[in-house]
């Protein structure tokens, strides 16, 4: 009897009850009386078949829907998941598993409590890509088997109870406020330490300025003298000089309107009292009347 096996499609013809060949895709031959052709609706019911004698052998998507597990802390999580897989031996998915749907179904929940077992609530909802291929894993050498072939599995939903998704919400608030404070404090010192760093600058700075400024003043001040000296004499150098600094530091004590400053009629009592100390020998200071007091 000649029949048609529909594409990416097969069937299993038995021979006294027992399998004898697998027919793929196309025109095929079947012995009347002798061969039958193998009924798997009775098992796998409108799934991954056609008019139950059809096996199909393309890629297969079932749900698991939802499931409720225990994480390793104790934490209730429901899980959905989505399976592919596709049937690669027909002959050991028929006769070495019985009801094949419900077995993988069952089998891929068993790995997935498993896994949600092995890891901590913010693990399983952090790391679904690793959970995905851990379940993979698990799964891939039981389908083996049953000669299926696992795909991939998607975990769809993943999900907390109501209390364990406040207890988690208000875990995230307390760990953005210690990020934040963290971050606040962090900058903080960052700025004290670029403040301390622009002060350090600003007062080298200053002090290179100054030693530059009392460098250029005494080289005048030499220059002032040494010209001073060759024109009137070092004597007279010396002397005016004197009055120089005499009325400098007249200007310096008068500055303070609320301090009382008594001056000398005249800067010849200076000068002689300047000129006295340049011809004294005795080591014994000369004490002036003439001081200022405040």
């Amino acid at each position: 009897m000649i029949s048609t096996v529909p594409q990416n499609h097969c069937r299993i013809i038995e021979r006294f009850g027992k399998p004898v060949k697998v027919q793929h895709s196309g025109l095929r031959i079947k012995l009347p009386f002798l061969d039958k052709v193998r009924d798997v609706s009775m098992e796998w019911g409108d799934e991954t078949n056609k008019d139950g004698v059809f096996i199909e052998l393309s890629e297969q998507i079932c749900d698991t829907n939802s499931r409720e597990c225990i994480s390793r802390d104790n934490a209730k999580v429901t899980v959905d998941c989505m399976i592919s897989w596709r049937v690669v031996d027909p002959l050991k998915a028929v006769y070495e598993v019985d009801h094949l749907h419900q077995s993988l179904l069952q089998a891929a929940l068993n790995v997935i409590r498993s896994e949600i077992g092995l890891r901590d609530l913010d693990d399983a909802l952090s790391a679904r890509a690793e959970l995905n291929e851990a379940i993979v894993s698990g799964l891939s050498d039981t389908l083996r088997k049953w000669g299926v072939q696992l795909l991939r599995v998607e975990i769809q939903e993943l999900r907390t109870d109501d209390a364990t998704g406040a207890a988690m919400l208000q875990q995230l608030e307390a760990e953005r406020r210690s990020r934040a404070i963290v971050s606040e404090a962090e900058g903080q010192a960052a700025a004290t330490l670029r403040t301390a760093e622009a002060e350090r600058d600003a007062a080298i700075a200053r002090a290179e300025g100054q030693a530059k400024a009392l460098q250029i003043t005494a080289q005048a001040e030499k220059l002032y003298l040494d010209t001073l000296s060759q024109t009137v004499g070092a004597s007279e150098a010396t002397e005016i000089l004197i009055a120089q600094k005499v009325l400098e530091g007249f200007n310096t004590i008068s500055k303070n309107p609320g301090d009382k400053v008594f001056l000398p009629s005249s800067l010849q009592g200076v000068l002689e009292l300047s000129g006295s100390r340049n011809t004294q020998k005795s080591s014994t200071p000369v004490v002036s009347d003439n001081s200022a007091t405040t």
